[in-house]
């Protein structure tokens, strides 16, 4: 320790540290005066001072100290209530916290209930059980991955059967019996996630509430041989209690006297971080329900031109599902239309939209595509497919004709689209015609009435063609926009829940660090733990020890000249 005078009672950074005044120190400060001829003399570093001193032992403060030290805590405005301070802290237990509970027993129906109610709260809370939970919704979650979800009962028939049952036992009754064919709807899932939300709120209730009012309050331990027995304890000799204080104080530490006693916490926000991560785990879960049984789906494919009404694509899936004045929206396709890369393939497309109110006035416009959906109140509108709905032609420069286009199944993921001109008489039982086929919204190829090819023509062009005497003209190919539609209630609540969970997992780590003094005579007993930083915690209690200053004893006969001649 540093030789320093102590420090006194007009010290500015005391006055940021909750002390309460009791007469245990008497000193009398005599300060040696400087001769004046003080530029002939040569000043040490140590200040010259008389110090008359009577510290009293640990046993006289035992004595006298029931009728001179106060009970009262005096802090700022407000108080905390009374700590009821454990019997392992004060025989210097290892300093594990615990809650105070009430022995008496109320008896009769009120009594069974809260006896009741206390092993429901200790079976919700055990920690086995929610990790068994969470195992169980992991499962289900991932056994919906594996089972188709929202097909018709037939299909589960057919891939399902009783007589070819998977794993020897699965079979189609299982999956429409539980409600897995909805998985993240169903019974089962849901009566999962309230179940282990109740875990997570019973371990809320009786653990961290009350491990972070046990923190909250002054500990302060009376005795030197519990303040030994913490996790780190040294004993400083020739040193103030409120010295200790001090510099607990300067780093960061929240400081306690009372009489020969004191407290110091750290790392508060440490404790309240767990109820934090329960709370961002309840709303992810209570947002995941939200998304699963209170949103609306569908789906549509519109061609350019057209228009659609939202209610009608929407529908419910599930029991919470609500409408908005937004599902009277009706959307115009003003414009669909695809980019391309080099090769020809198709890059992206999009989709020119309007929306409309009930009176027909435009409220909104823009141009979707994939990865850039439309959001209106609380319905996002998405971009994910496409089509071509007819071709515009002219023959022998009559029309314009429009010829429905119709997708035709071939190998593999490449779209192609088809449709056909008859050319003769078309009530003839073996009519044929002229055969269009395309594979974007770039080129149609073209076939005669014997199947043979005939040409290519892009759309716009107005390049004729002539098969079999017929003049045919490519007026416009005219797309279709496959629109998926959505409202999900749920997705507030879960990414608050998850940034949330972030914050509060890493608070989560900051240490909570307690310490306690009591000034024993001339020595300082400290000692101390941590829930976190086992091994930095000692490490950083050796530094500030270092720092304390040590108190010089002299009598009233005797001086400590530091200051010498020159």
């Amino acid at each position: 320790m540093k030789t320093l005078s102590p420090l006194n009672s007009s010290n500015p950074c005391l006055l940021k540290t909750h002390f309460l005044k009791v007469p245990i120190f008497n000193p009398i400060f005599k300060f040696k005066p400087l001769p004046h001829n003080t530029h002939h003399a040569r000043i040490a570093k140590v200040p010259s001072f008389t110090i008359n001193s009577k510290l009293k032992s640990s046993q006289d403060i035992n004595n006298t100290g029931k009728k001179s030290v106060s009970q009262k805590i005096v802090l700022s405005e407000t108080s905390p209530p009374p700590l009821a301070v454990d019997k392992d802290d004060i025989n210097g237990g290892s300093g594990s916290e615990s809650v105070p509970v009430s022995s008496k027993k109320k008896g009769g129906v009120s009594g069974l209930a809260k006896k009741l109610s206390k092993k429901v709260l200790q079976i919700l809370s055990n920690l086995s059980l929610a990790i068994g939970e969470m195992f169980t919704i992991a499962a289900l979650m991932a056994l919906g991955t594996v089972i188709e979800q929202g097909e018709a009962p037939d299909f589960y028939f057919k891939n399902y059967p009783e007589d070819h049952p998977v794993l020897g036992f699965f079979t189609w009754r299982w999956v429409l019996t539980l409600g897995f064919d909805h998985m993240f709807t169903s019974p089962v899932f849901i009566g999962m996630l309230a179940l282990l939300g109740a875990s997570l709120m019973a371990c809320t209730y009786t653990t961290q509430i009350p491990l972070v009012k046990v923190s909250r309050r002054w500990a302060f331990l009376h005795s030197a041989e519990a303040i030994r027995k913490q996790e780190f304890s040294d004993t400083l000799t020739r040193a103030s209690i409120e010295d200790v204080g001090t510099l607990l104080m300067g780093a960061g530490y929240e400081v306690f006297l009372k009489g020969p006693c004191l407290y110091a916490f750290q790392g508060l926000a440490g404790r309240l971080a767990p109820i934090g991560v329960h709370i961002s785990l309840l709303l992810i879960m209570v947002g995941g329900t939200l998304s699963a049984a209170g949103s609306f789906k569908g789906s549509v494919t519109v061609p350019q031109g057209l228009n659609f009404v939202v209610g009608d694509v929407l529908g419910p899936t599930g029991f919470l599902s609500t409408p908005t004045e937004a599902f009277n929206t009706e959307i115009h396709v003003n414009r669909f239309y695809m980019d391309y890369f080099e090769s020809g393939e198709v890059s992206q497309f999009h989709t020119d939209l309007s929306l409309l109110d009930m009176d027909g006035k435009e409220v909104m416009r823009k141009t979707i595509s994939v990865n850039d959906p439309l959001r209106y109140g609380g319905i996002t509108i998405y971009q994910t497919d496409w089509s071509i709905s007819a071709l515009q032609i002219l023959k022998d420069n009559e029309g314009p004709y429009n010829l429905a286009m119709a997708p035709l199944q071939i190998n593999g993921d490449k779209k192609l689209f088809g449709t056909f001109l008859p050319v003769g008489d078309i009530n003839s039982p073996d009519v044929k015609g002229i055969s269009m086929l395309a594979r974007d919204l770039q080129s149609i190829v073209l076939y005669d009435k014997e199947g043979k090819f005939a040409g290519v023509r892009r759309p716009n062009s107005k390049l004729p063609i002539n098969i079999d005497g017929s003049e045919i003209v490519i007026l416009d190919a005219i797309g279709s926009s496959g629109l998926d539609l959505k409202t999900d209630p749920g997705v507030p609540t879960v990414y608050a829940g998850f940034g949330a969970l972030m914050l509060t997992t890493c608070i989560s780590y900051l240490s909570h660090s307690q310490i306690w003094a009591i000034q024993d005579g001339t020595s300082v007993i400290i000692g101390g733990k941590t829930n976190r930083a086992k091994m930095e915690f000692p490490e950083e209690m050796n530094r500030l020890l270092d720092k304390v200053p040590e108190i010089v004893e002299s009598s009233s006969s005797q001086q400590v000249d530091t200051i010498t001649s020159g």
